[in-house]
């Protein structure tokens, strides 16, 4: 792979890094047309997908923190090393965060909160499964071993500056199954937007749909941490993964009511 997009000299300009901005770009173009659509205060969106980037880079990395404290506890150093402002962190972790000072943020400013998540949903699965390209480039959040014939080895050693992916042994993709996926989710939230529908209906729809995605890519993604009840095969994102799932659920089936700026 190729985790360094540029080089010059000492110099160089990080895949990643470029596909985070893409990324970045592409779920603020989603967001911004869809609030348009819903006749929400363009302004006070595009501020919001802003202040939801950094919350999410901040809850991303918080929550890779909490999985291997007892890394980071026995080595606080390593909390601001080079290595780790590279990594991706978890994104549930920032996703969570996100929503939670979007929530905040919105009662604030007068937002309608399900009109507005309804807005930001499809953007947030086009700027994720860009990303995912960024962690492929990088080498980080790899898959188990892989028989089947689009495994992928990697076999470049600068990906070891950016990750701890094994080089030269066959491995499921697992960032492009989650491009892929989430690809797919972005193209029929963004075809199902409709801002006079019931409000909070289409945020539900991808919490289910990238919820189902996340707990099935775990099956074949490399862990370090063991499950979180030995009696049960599941790591701690596809416990994530069952909550937001249910959640997206209740999103779908709630009855409708009145959708003011609480």
């Amino acid at each position: 792979m190729h985790p360094k997009l540029i080089e010059i000299g000492g110099f160089f300009i990080p895949t990643y890094g470029v596909m985070v901005a893409l990324a970045f770009l592409a779920g603020l173009w989603s967001t911004v047309t869809l609030a348009r659509r819903a006749n929400l205060p363009t302004q006070k969106i595009q501020d919001l997908v802003i202040y939801c980037a950094i919350a999410g880079l901040a809850g991303a990395k918080l929550m890779m923190f909490a999985f291997d404290w007892q890394y980071y506890l026995r080595n606080p150093a390593d909390m601001i090393s080079l290595s780790t402002l590279r990594a991706a962190g978890v994104y549930q972790g920032g996703f969570i965060l996100a929503a939670l000072f979007s929530i905040y943020y919105m009662r604030k400013n007068g937002l309608p909160v399900l009109k507005t998540m309804d807005a930001f949903a499809p953007g947030i699965a086009l700027g994720h499964g860009i990303g995912r390209l960024g962690c492929f480039a990088a080498g980080c959040c790899y898959g188990d071993l892989c028989t089947r014939p689009w495994a992928v080895t990697f076999d470049n050693p600068e990906v070891k500056e950016f990750s701890n992916v094994p080089m030269g042994i066959p491995l499921h993709p697992t960032q492009i199954y989650e491009t892929l996926g989430d690809m797919a989710i972005f193209a029929v939230l963004f075809k199902l937007h409709d801002p006079n529908k019931r409000p909070g209906g289409l945020f539900g729809l991808y919490l289910v749909l990238y919820s189902i995605l996340r707990f099935g890519v775990e099956f074949v993604r490399h862990h370090d941490q063991p499950p979180l009840f030995p009696s049960i095969p599941l790591v701690h994102t596809q416990w994530i993964s069952l909550g937001t799932l249910a959640l997206g659920a209740w999103l779908l089936t709630k009855k409708a009511g009145p959708e003011g700026p609480a």
